[in-house]
């Protein structure tokens, strides 16, 4: 086994690329080349070409008629500085939350209307409403959004609460536990 050196962006883009737990970069790689044990590189160069030439014309028809893929922008969300820089579990809260709403603001809003604690209200579109529906709620403006949502919270409800918008946006049950684990 060799080992290479590849930059921060090719890492996230091949990591973003995987299919399940414990796929090697090996692996990934593979897939994406289209490359399997035992071939000669001038034929798997052959197959690679051909491969982006369709992978291109069909990336541009797919950004054209479909929308983003959720489930790759959240894995970048995980592996990104901005991500990883964050200290404290509110502000990566707060960056979850952004992308969620970009991602499909219609379904996180239905999501954020169901959701709400025995005596709170967590989520609102303006500060107000959170202020008079507890108390000590610290509410924040969720960045690139028109909501609000309290912060004075456990990191237990933290996750409660993105694990409740995800699942109900219909993201797969393995990544919403990987974004949650990450609070």
């Amino acid at each position: 086994m060799k080992t290479i050196e590849v930059d921060e962006e090719l890492y996230r883009y091949i990591a973003s690329h995987t299919q399940h737990i414990g796929e090697s970069a090996s692996d990934i790689l593979r897939r994406m080349l289209k490359f399997t044990a035992g071939q000669t590189a001038s034929a798997a160069a052959n197959v690679s070409a051909a491969t982006a030439v369709k992978a291109s014309a069909a990336e541009s028809i797919k950004s054209e008629s479909r929308p983003q893929d959720r489930v790759r922008a959240m894995r970048e969300l995980l592996l990104s500085d901005e991500y990883a820089e964050q200290k404290r579990a509110v502000n990566r809260f707060m960056l979850i939350l952004s992308t969620l709403y970009s991602l499909d603001a219609k379904a996180f809003g239905a999501a954020t209307e169901s959701l709400q604690g025995r005596t709170r209200v967590y989520f609102a579109g303006n500060q107000q409403t959170l202020v008079e529906n507890g108390t000590h709620t610290k509410p924040q403006h969720i960045p690139g959004t028109p909501y609000w949502v309290i912060t004075n919270t456990n990191t237990d409800r933290k996750r409660s609460m993105v694990e409740h918008i995800m699942l109900s946006m219909q993201f797969p049950v393995e990544l919403t536990e990987k974004v949650c684990g990450t609070l």
